[in-house]
């Protein structure tokens, strides 16, 4: 596994190494001592346990986020996509931070086979940019509704570049529609 720092150093893409030949492929999807040791390298902490998986579908041009849950029950999130192709978003809302406010993204999708590690302190969403996305996650904490928050995907003190929706409005869920901007928004 190779791990890279993105322009915010905390949240860090993953390379799995694939094996394949003609039968087809394999890959560690996730290995705990090795991950820890890859973030150790970089100088980043060993986060908490994974607890909860989580598994979503998406057509294309579904945009989810930018979600986070607050404390005690902030989340560390390893994502990433099995089937079709996403553009992956972290925002660090860590008020005392150098990069508050700032984005990484990056695309993951079914043939690069990359992950993204996102940190608790940082809100997280995607725009799905295939049909049929399917887009795996694991948690540093179970789901908590009432330390659910959200961030509106278009936040202009953010400014993320969302590729894919070529001057059309994403497909949302109320409550992403609704969200406050970072401004606003209950942060760390």
């Amino acid at each position: 596994m190779k791990l890279i720092q993105t322009d915010i150093p905390d949240v860090v893409i993953i390379e799995p190494a694939v094996f394949g030949d003609d039968r087809g492929w394999f890959m560690e999807s996730f290995n705990e001592a090795r991950f820890h040791a890859e973030l150790a390298k970089l100088g980043l902490p060993a986060p908490r346990a994974f607890v909860q998986d989580n598994h979503s579908c998406s057509q294309k041009g579904v945009l989810r986020g930018l979600h986070y849950q607050t404390a005690p029950r902030a989340q560390g999130k390893l994502v990433r996509v099995t089937h079709g192709a996403a553009f992956d978003v972290a925002v660090d809302i860590r008020k005392d931070s150098p990069t508050f406010g700032r984005w990484v993204g990056v695309e993951l999708n079914a043939e690069n086979k990359r992950q993204l590690w996102i940190p608790e302190g940082f809100a997280h969403g995607f725009v799905a940019l295939a049909d049929d996305t399917h887009f795996l996650y694991k948690t540093t904490d179970t789901y908590a509704k009432d330390n659910e928050r959200s961030i509106v995907w278009n936040d202009p003190d953010i400014g993320i570049a969302w590729p894919g929706l070529a001057g059309t409005e994403p497909r949302l869920a109320p409550k992403d529609a609704q969200a406050p901007r970072l401004r606003d928004a209950d942060t760390f």
